[in-house]
């Protein structure tokens, strides 16, 4: 739910003192906690330690002794709080949030199928969206949490089966792309840096958390190296519905297959963990072009349809190395890299690559040894294709429009962890030419993101 832009976010000072309120006000009730980062599939080496048990404690001993058993639920909350204190076209300040509910099923502690897991996942979202509400203007949202509906959805409903001791596991049923490729985790709070950057680039039709699609993934386990992986999804937009969307249906509309594929290599340099993913993808569906009309003429001047051709393709890496770790036993003073940058093909692509790095340090207090630092930077650029066709626009007279090319953010965060199961990270956002144009101004945004476990 967004504030009024009343007196208190006029102002960039009564602004800090307000988040500053809020964030105060959470620390102190435990109720206000947010679901662990379950956005992230796969364990990637610059995440700070994995938040032990539950923020609501383990039943009596019930939770451990189901988990032994076989059965592990999950209960979280996530929330997003952000304000502008410049940029947009008006001081705002916007909350979202996402509850998850899930069940693994490990069929094999069950005594039904060795090597068997059965997951099924909800998650519901609710809240605003500083980036609208405020008409930052910006590629990438400043609350990665926001989109795809604020509605309940069923976000994973999939079935995998490990064979040969592990080294072949085949996946299949609802499955989110990021949780198997170019998965990254999601702890900083601009989208620019969270989750997998395809999705974020080409959002248009490879669809990140919540939204999941049917699906299927084999993987094969190269011992001493890492991985490889391929699927295929079902590509069709009718999964962005919002009726139906907690429900396992088959929806009709399917435009054709997402092929994606990557191979990883998983090195270990004394204690220090890395992790090097390289992978690619193909959409077999029909596309328009962004700018070309069926006669092969700008579009934007003609005014006659797009043309329209076959296949969308993109590729990826994806690159986190621990740096510094003193002990293997404890994640306290390490550090670690990361880059990411993806590109898509400038045919049907309006933002055609995103780049970038960061870092995260764990223990950066004696007192603190779990709580962590974040730094980020990073771009998405709008296809020069798309600039060409605005600069056309203003030199035949249908402008002023605003020739678009990057988007530049940086964003720093501290993570505060007062309970087991809570995350508290206050986090600094800045946003150069949003939108790829000097004419949105600069957006300064102060954000809270809150996750815990229950």
């Amino acid at each position: 739910m967004a504030a009024s832009s009343d007196d208190r976010t006029k102002h960039p000072t009564a602004f800090c003192l307000w988040l500053g309120l809020a964030a105060m006000l959470v620390c102190a009730g435990g109720e206000v906690a947010h679901a662990a980062d379950l956005t992230v599939a796969g364990a990637t080496p610059n995440a700070a330690p994995a938040p032990v048990p539950w923020l609501l404690g383990d039943w009596d001993g019930a939770r451990t002794r189901l988990l032994n058993a076989g059965i592990d639920f999950q209960f979280g909350y996530t929330s997003e709080l952000a304000g502008n204190a410049t940029g947009g076209q008006r001081q705002q300040v916007a909350y979202t949030d996402q509850w998850t509910f899930g069940t693994t099923f490990d069929l094999a502690k069950l005594g039904v199928v060795p090597g068997g897991t059965i997951q099924v996942t909800w998650t519901d979202r609710n809240g605003s969206n500083l980036s609208d509400d405020a008409r930052l203007g910006t590629l990438q949202q400043v609350q990665e949490l926001f989109g795809r509906g604020q509605t309940l959805r069923l976000t994973q409903f999939w079935y995998d089966q490990k064979f040969i001791d592990g080294l072949v596991d085949w996946k299949i049923g609802r499955i989110t792309f990021g949780e198997d490729f170019a998965s990254f985790a999601c702890d900083f709070q601009n989208l620019t840096f969270c989750g997998a950057q395809p999705g974020n680039l080409v959002g248009n039709y490879i669809y990140n958390w919540p939204v999941s699609q049917w699906a299927t993934r084999l993987k094969f386990n190269l011992p001493g190296f890492g991985y490889f992986q391929f699927g295929v999804y079902d590509a069709n937009p009718n999964y962005l519905k919002v009726s139906q969307s907690a429900l396992p249906v088959l929806y009709s509309g399917s435009t054709g297959l997402l092929i994606p594929a990557e191979i990883a290599w998983l090195p270990k340099f004394g204690n220090l963990q890395g992790s090097y993913k390289f992978g690619g993808w193909y959409d077999t569906s029909t596309a328009p072009d962004v700018v070309t009309d069926i006669n092969g003429n700008p579009a934007v001047l003609s005014g006659q349809p797009l043309l329209q051709s076959r296949g969308r393709y993109g590729a990826y890496v994806s690159f986190v190395q621990q740096v510094i770790r003193p002990s293997q036993a404890s994640s306290a003073g390490m550090l670690s890299l990361f880059f990411n940058a993806t590109m898509a093909d400038r045919r049907t692509a309006t933002t055609d690559y995103q780049i970038a790095g960061g870092l995260t340090y764990t223990g950066p207090f004696q007192l603190r040894p779990e709580d962590d630092i974040g730094f980020a930077v990073g771009t998405t650029h709008v296809n020069s294709r798309i600039a060409w066709s605005e600069e056309l626009q203003n030199l035949a007279g249908l402008g002023p429009v605003a020739v678009q090319g990057n988007e530049y953010v940086m964003e720093l965060y501290y993570t505060y962890r007062p309970l087991a199961g809570l995350q508290v990270r206050p986090n600094i956002q800045y946003v150069i030419d949003p939108g790829g144009t000097s004419r949105n101004a600069n957006a300064l945004v102060f954000g809270l993101k809150t996750v815990a476990n229950f």
